[in-house]
């Protein structure tokens, strides 16, 4: 395998003469892709091993990955592989959150800074991805992730994530949504902005906007914008349609606020992945989700979530060190 002369020092070979895809190297890592899966190797027990899925789950996932910046905590693409966020450094890692591995012990953790990762990640993206498939959209709304490599589609996997200081619509801060269409599946929703009245020498001090309006037109799932900052304190609100793509490990409390329609969770073990419970959420129904699982959604239409986010920095280690329980309240 050929180590291209990059800044980021991104492993990769020359593209595969039948299926036209490379292959890349991350440590002990290996990624591999044909025309239906994705293949990650990794050596446990003096053996090479190995771990597939489905090439869309696997790039809907890994875009996600690299969206959310490896996100607060783990990243499960599967029941297998995924990442551990230490923001600066992140384990990518196989069979370790998965208590069959584990036992037998043929999983493998390895740690890089997080510059090598994301970069790495971004070229398979940038490689895997074909022509037609956005691994951001709903089934319904992208071609195919199969077959041999034929064109990419950098447009869709390379979007401009805008960050929000306080409030989208503010002067300098991020902007409303009118450039993009709304969603097929949110016709119904209103299109009206609020009127805002300010009391003389408040202009420009009380801001408002439509939620549900700015929700209508994301081109995203599963992709959580921020809409509102007050310190450590973040609304993240999303549009969610087919399955979430990774199962979110927590290493802090979310809440979750069900604006429209229904969303059911699986919910397991952070640890070993055994099944905790399994929550229905409709319009208007709140559920907490603790600092020790994981978190798998299903949305069989496209629906409004808001997560509030708690972005306060030495949150992680108090939680795994015990010092705050892994639930709110204690009831």
């Amino acid at each position: 395998m050929n180590k291209p002369s990059t800044l980021q020092n991104v492993t990769a070979s020359e593209a595969d003469a039948v299926t036209g895809y490379r292959t890349f190297c991350l440590g002990d890592f290996e990624f591999s892709r044909d025309a239906y899966f994705a293949t990650v190797r990794w050596p446990a027990k003096g053996q090479t091993r190995s771990h597939q899925m489905h090439a869309d789950d696997f790039l809907r996932a890994m875009m996600r990955d690299v969206a959310w910046g490896f996100f607060y905590g783990w990243v499960n693409f599967d029941e297998v592989i995924g990442t551990r966020n230490h923001y600066g450094k992140v384990d990518m890692y196989a069979g370790a959150y998965n208590a069959s591995f584990k036992e037998a012990g043929v999983d493998h953790m390895q740690q890089f800074d997080t510059p090598l990762i994301m970069a790495t990640f971004k070229a398979i993206l940038k490689d895997w991805v074909n022509e037609g498939f956005d691994p951001f959209a709903a089934p319904e709304e992208t071609g195919s992730a199969f077959g041999t490599k034929h064109g990419d589609n950098i447009a869709a996997i390379e979007r401009t994530r805008i960050a929000t200081k306080r409030m989208p619509g503010l002067e300098g801060d991020s902007p409303l949504r009118d450039d993009l269409p709304v969603n097929r599946q949110f016709a119904d929703v209103g299109q009206d902005e609020p009127e805002i009245h300010a009391e003389p020498g408040f202009e420009g001090a009380l801001h408002a906007f439509s939620l549900f309006k700015y929700l209508s037109r994301s081109d995203v799932t599963w992709n959580p914008s921020v809409t509102s900052v007050c310190q450590q304190s973040l609304f993240c609100p999303t549009t969610e349609e087919f399955v979430l793509p990774v199962f979110h490990g927590n290493d802090r409390v979310e809440w979750f606020l069900q604006l429209s329609d229904q969303i059911i969770w699986d919910v397991a073990d952070k640890d070993s992945g055994e099944p905790r419970a399994r929550i229905t959420m409709n319009a208007g129904d709140i559920a907490a989700m603790p600092a020790d699982i994981r978190h798998k959604g299903y949305s069989q239409k496209r629906s409004m979530l808001l997560v509030w986010e708690n972005a306060t920095p030495d949150l992680p280690k108090r939680y795994e060190s015990g010092e705050l329980p892994p639930y709110p309240i204690q009831m």
